[in-house]
């Protein structure tokens, strides 16, 4: 049974995309990501490490939250302290939420990318794992 999932954060520029290009590799899984104060564009650090894991997030663009109000989801997941804070006023039909909180690697270095890369892509494949029927 397909599972769709909503990834927000803040930005929707690096984490929640990164979470949104892991998901979106399980068949079982359509997932898409938003933010609660959408930047302009994908992070370029994001766009760099995820291609090296051979996802191209580089068509991707950050959508506000609010997009997807009319929409039913199976899981709502805030990647960020203030997406966490703020997601309640999310108001589409959600059956679960679950918070994976992580540093933002915006305005770091490379390596700082990677880390937290690495980090999503273990908590994002174990709760894909877990979720599949």
């Amino acid at each position: 049974m397909l599972k769709r999932i909503l990834v927000l954060c803040t930005g929707n520029s690096c984490r929640s995309q990164m979470a949104e290009g892991f998901l979106n590799q399980y068949e079982w899984i359509e997932a898409y990501s938003a933010g609660t104060k959408p930047s302009e564009r994908v992070n370029p650090g994001a766009i760099k490490v995820m291609m090296e894991n051979g996802i191209d997030i580089s068509t991707n663009s950050p959508k506000h939250v609010s997009d997807y109000k009319n929409e039913n989801f199976d899981y709502v997941i805030t990647v960020c302290g203030d997406a966490k804070d703020t997601c309640p006023v999310f108001t589409g039909s959600v059956k679960h939420r679950v918070h994976m909180g992580y540093e933002d690697p915006d305005g770091r270095d490379i390596e700082f990318f990677r880390k937290i890369r690495d980090l999503i892509k273990k908590d994002f494949t174990e709760f894909a794992i877990q979720i599949k029927d």
